[in-house]
């Protein structure tokens, strides 16, 4: 589709490729990787094992790109991972992804980084009340996104570019400016392989937490010109430009306050920003971080309420939420309830306990969006050789995909099993909604297909 065209739901396209690569990285980038370098350090002692932990993460992400790229291509449509497992595996499995990202997964993130947001700016001088600088906020960009996918993604392609010079930023700082931390003589005795194993497990959940999200440029598709290949491209191009920003930060990082150092702090980035600017460096971070989570936002406010309103579409959700406004061909009513469901997520501070219970059911559906691959490519006779993206190396890339994010949710399990449990509660949960809603979503979709 070309530019100003409107899809079957009514939306408008007007995605083109250089916006793709920033909802792409958008999506992954929030105030994690200002926060998580330390974490990671504190479970791995080492510079190497530091590292490694984020190549390893990249990898994953990277393989979960090439999946996502061909399903982009195969399904350009809105509802991304929606519309994948309702297709391949029927509508229930689709409402369950679909009832978690509205209810704990993508509002439960942006309630956690409004939170961060506003208080960053309290460390600027905003003297404004916490509770009233979040409902501001996301107010205001869900107004921004209810006026057009045009005003909405250009807003979250502007911030996303500040908020990648504050990295680059940050990078030059730590590698380039500050003095190099000073080495420790003496090593700490190497732990158990056991316990090295679950210590590596464990400090994977914070580094796929920080390369998660690519996948929520694949919920606006639909609005996405030629997605079956800008799309697909975007999302191999977005992923690649994170890891080599998340690999950055953490060996400015190391260099800048050491392996020790870098554990012991919880507030990395404003450290090495103060060995810089002095004083001034704790300012400068957290406006880095402010801008961060304000461009992140963005990018949710944007991509989150397609997922609601495919749903909706299908039947399987409140009527009410697939309705497009006439003038901005947005679905205005599905950014406004998750703006205000993320509202009071973030007032009643219960999305601290909800982001714990997050990794165990993200990964779960990705293994399962990923498995629709083999699926679909045994439905297409041609194999698929009129699309604009293949996943190379298929199906071991997408097998080793599939096995990475397994061993990531046994290792939430290891590592909180109880808040495992219950995030998988919450998803089931949703099962019995789905039976009052499937009479009419049956119907809805029997006719599309």
């Amino acid at each position: 589709m070309t530019d100003g065209q409107v899809t079957a739901e009514g939306l408008r396209v007007a995605i083109g490729f250089p916006s793709a690569v920033m909802l792409v990285m958008g999506g992954m980038v929030g105030v994690g990787v200002f926060v998580n370098p330390a974490v990671v350090a504190r479970s791995l002692h080492t510079p190497q094992l530091v590292l490694a932990a984020w190549i390893a993460g990249g990898a994953i992400a990277l393989l979960g790109a090439f999946v996502y790229a061909e399903l982009a291509a195969r399904m350009p449509t809105t509802g991304g991972e929606y519309v994948y497992l309702r297709d391949t595996y029927g509508p229930l499995v689709g409402f369950l992804f679909g009832w978690t990202t509205l209810l704990v997964v993508h509002t439960g993130g942006m309630a956690a980084v409004a939170i961060v947001f506003a208080r960053n700016l309290a460390v600027l001088g905003v003297a404004a009340p916490q509770g009233v600088v979040v409902v501001a906020v996301l107010a205001a960009l869900a107004a921004v996104n209810c006026l057009g996918v045009q005003a909405g993604n250009g807003v979250q392609g502007w911030l996303g570019l500040l908020k990648v010079a504050a990295i680059i930023t940050l990078v030059v700082c730590g590698l380039l400016i500050a003095q190099p931390a000073a080495a420790l003589a003496a090593k700490a005795a190497a732990p158990p392989p056991l316990d090295l194993l679950k210590s590596f497990g464990a400090a994977m959940i914070p580094v796929v937490f920080s390369y998660g999200g690519w996948q929520t440029s694949n919920y606006v598709a639909g609005e996405v010109r030629d997605a079956h290949s800008n799309l697909a491209r975007a999302l191999v191009v977005g992923v690649i430009g994170v890891i080599v920003l998340y690999l950055s930060v953490t060996l400015a990082c190391l260099r800048a306050l050491g392996v020790s150092g870098l554990a012991a702090t919880l507030t990395p980035a404003s450290d090495v920003l103060q060995k810089v600017a002095g004083p001034l460096g704790a300012k400068l971070a957290a406006g880095a971080i402010a801008l961060s989570a304000l461009a992140f936002l963005s990018q949710s406010t944007l991509t989150g309420p397609r997922v609601i309103f495919a749903m909706a579409s299908d039947g399987l959700f409140f009527r009410q939420v697939a309705r497009i406004a006439k003038g901005s061909r947005v679905p205005a009513i599905a950014i406004v309830l998750q703006a205000a469901w993320t509202c009071l997520l973030a007032l009643s501070g219960s999305y601290e306990q909800i982001l714990s219970y997050v990794i165990a059911m993200n990964f779960l559906f990705f293994a399962l969006s990923a498995s629709c691959l083999f699926v679909l490519r045994r439905r297409t006779d041609d194999g698929g050789a009129h699309l604009g993206f293949r996943a190379p190396l298929h199906p071991v890339t997408t097998g080793l995909f599939i096995v990475a994010c397994g061993l990531i949710v046994a290792a939430s399990f290891w590592a909180y099993p109880v808040n495992s449990l219950v995030g998988y509660a919450i998803m089931l949960a949703g099962a019995p909604l789905y039976l009052v809603w499937r009479r009419r979503g049956a119907a809805v979709i029997s006719k599309r297909a």
